[in-house]
């Protein structure tokens, strides 16, 4: 069986869309993990009978606590975000069936941005998941098995999906999903200068391999986010 682990924090449109997606796909274990919201995502959980669990937010803590409570063999991990395409379970289980000695992998990243730098993206995280570089958004799947014998997901203010990921490359043999893909939000990064996201994204990755507190990087990420937000709230599409 799977186990589904969702971290949410005032999600309610974008969770009651993956639910309904995923509840047609497969007889799996649904755990959202909240971390407080208040705009109905914690009803909407229960209305699709997903084990709800409450949380201090913080997706590190949350997908730590999901994890704790998941009994599947294999948990994914996924955004409440993301658009899971169909077929996404019979994926997952033909890989891991195929693959006996590979502990996890992750889909294919799509962006839903209809502009030059969401495109960009496109190709930027397929080359990095080539020398197996990922992040949370993926939809990264694990044996549970493998997940304690790694330690699992750290409570890391920032980069705990990174953290995880690294320690699970080390293993090797990852596997890579490409039909379908997960197709993600880009609104994270509307209204930013595409000279600031990067850059931010060099500054960090330098930080945390000098050993930089998670804390500290948090501090960065948010606050050099909320500077280099552009005044139009345009991304200026190529």
């Amino acid at each position: 069986m799977i186990s589904v682990i969702i971290p949410t924090l005032n999600e309610a449109s974008n969770l009651n869309n993956l639910l309904d997606r995923l509840g047609g796909q497969c007889a799996a274990e649904f755990i959202v993990v909240d971390g407080g919201s208040i705009d109905g995502t914690q009803g909407i959980a229960v209305a699709h009978k997903a084990h709800l669990l409450q949380t201090a937010p913080g997706r590190g803590r949350q997908l730590k606590t999901g994890a704790s409570a998941a009994n599947g063999d294999i948990l994914w991990f996924l955004h409440a975000d993301c658009r899971v395409g169909s077929g996404a379970f019979t994926a997952i289980d033909r890989e891991m069936a195929n693959h006996p000695d590979a502990p996890g992998g992750n889909f294919r990243l799509l962006f839903d941005g209809n502009d030059g730098f969401s495109r960009w993206l496109n190709g930027f995280y397929e080359r990095i998941r080539a020398r197996g570089f990922y992040y949370g958004d993926s939809g990264v799947f694990v044996r549970r098995k493998t997940y304690h014998q790694i330690g699992g997901i750290r409570v890391l203010a920032l980069m705990e999906d990174y953290d995880f990921n690294r320690r699970l490359e080390r293993i090797g043999g990852t596997r890579l999903i490409t039909d379908p893909p997960l197709v993600t939000s880009s609104r994270r990064f509307e209204g930013r200068r595409k000279w600031a996201i990067i850059s931010q994204w060099l500054i960090i990755h330098g930080l945390y391999y000098m050993g930089f507190p998670s804390a500290g990087l948090a501090w960065i990420y948010n606050s050099t986010r909320r500077r280099n937000i552009a005044p139009d709230r345009t991304m200026g599409a190529e």
